[in-house]
């Protein structure tokens, strides 16, 4: 059975008007999984991260400067694209905890997939930095906690928006128990990525050029990343599932359809399957264009559902 965790909370991060991180994007992908065919998925309320599972990947002043920043009226601009208005703080804190239950869900075998349909997203945010749209990195937190709190030796992160995932990368660049692997466009913001970063020997960074699209993409996949992550056996698959690299997205010029987000989502199950006895938990990071992100979110969940 498939977990969905989100919270309203998260509808309530408002970064003002115009602004390509809006609340429309998670509506957008709430509203495409309020169909009978999505009946069998247990919605689940996302509880907060504490301030413990914070702290194992952010520095306490980033988490005091997040909690302490929200405004109670307007909006207040931590870099030139991140913003946080009256419910950003708590919407943050929904995001991060909803993969932190994931992971225990999959882990005591109350479902083998779950997917987070949270924001604001989280890859981008460091050990000591917001930027990105990103105020806590989601998916760091989860992998953090399922080291500390569940033992695990082998987790895998597979991330494929279109953006380099440099927060994550740079939390875990000295962790050999988590392998990061990311295909995105270059150049393109955050400019991190190049294929000569390999951390201890746990980082595949693999590239696309602007006007690249399915054969690319599934190709790279194929011939880099999902070989170096079977021979890694993880023992744990989680995924920054960012669906910005649509050929409809405003934000980027890559080429790829809702499909190629199902065969990716296949790909990663059957990894799971073969290594971690089925358990995957992803979240949702970027996509900006609301109908090609509500079909691409819906094909990554009927893989997870499959």
């Amino acid at each position: 059975m498939l977990r969905l965790y989100t919270h309203p909370a998260c509808l309530q991060h408002q970064p003002g008007t115009g602004h390509a991180e809006c609340a429309a994007r998670l509506q957008a992908v709430l509203m495409a999984l309020d169909h009978d065919r999505y009946a069998a998925i247990d919605r689940v309320e996302a509880p907060r991260a504490s301030r413990e599972q914070l702290l194992r990947v952010h520095r306490a002043e980033h988490i005091d400067r997040i909690l302490g920043s929200a405004p109670t009226e307007g909006t207040v601009r931590l870099d030139e694209d991140t913003v946080m208005s009256a419910g950003s703080a708590e919407a943050a804190l929904r995001a991060a905890g909803a993969a932190v239950a994931a992971v225990d869900a999959v882990m005591s075998g109350h479902g083998r997939h779950a997917f987070c349909a949270v924001r604001p997203p989280g890859h981008h945010a460091t050990g000591d930095q917001a930027m990105g749209f990103c105020l806590f990195n989601n998916i760091a937190v989860a992998a953090a906690h399922a080291l500390a709190i569940h033992g695990l030796k082998r987790i895998a992160i597979a991330d494929f928006d279109v953006h380099h995932g440099n927060g994550t990368q740079a939390i875990f660049e000295r962790e050999p128990r988590v392998m990061f692997v990311s295909s995105h466009q270059s150049p393109l913001y955050p400019g991190t990525g190049d294929e000569r970063e390999h951390g201890v020997g746990n980082i595949v960074n693999a590239s696309l050029s602007p006007g690249a699209g399915s054969h690319e993409f599934r190709e790279l996949w194929r011939e880099i990343l999902l070989p170096q992550l079977d021979a890694f056996k993880p023992q744990l698959v989680l995924v920054s599932a960012g669906f910005d690299a649509h050929r409809n997205d405003p934000l980027a010029d890559l080429r790829l359809g809702h499909e190629d987000y199902a065969w990716i989502s296949e790909q990663l199950v059957t990894l799971a399957r073969r290594h971690a006895a089925g358990r995957l938990v992803s979240t949702l990071e970027g996509g900006y264009d609301l109908g090609a992100l509500a079909a691409s979110a819906t094909a990554h969940v009927d893989a997870l559902m499959a």
